[in-house]
């Protein structure tokens, strides 16, 4: 989780994607402009593009709420982490009697945008 008051905060929770494939999609964005990670992320396909815009955009929105004094402009991704949530494992049945365990893997996106200095 994102440690101690720096900026503004949002985070979401046991979403069922992979974060493995959520990580390079954030390694785009970290440290960039608020705007222009937003715009970066809607024009990706992705289903985690989808995913981190929301949360990034929460952030922002939480951010503009708390302080009247700010706006897009000057706000940027200032911390940006994907953990590793629960799994859900599940049985596969195959053939001949057969079974394989699926397992469906969960994660935890949190996000800090702070103003610009």
């Amino acid at each position: 989780m994102v440690k101690g008051k720096q900026g503004y905060t949002a985070h979401s929770k046991f979403l069922r994607i992979s974060p493995k494939k959520v990580r390079p999609l954030a390694d785009l964005v970290r440290r960039q402009p608020y705007a222009e990670a937003l715009a970066l992320l809607e024009t990706m396909p992705h289903k985690g593009a989808a995913l981190l815009r929301k949360t990034i955009k929460s952030a922002g929105d939480n951010a503009l709420f708390q302080n009247d004094e700010l706006d897009e402009e000057s706000l940027y991704v200032h911390e940006l982490q994907v953990l590793e949530g629960p799994r859900l494992k599940r049985l596969w049945v195959r053939g001949r009697g057969r079974a394989d365990r699926q397992v469906s893997r969960m994660c935890h996106i949190s996000v800090a945008v702070e103003e610009m200095t």
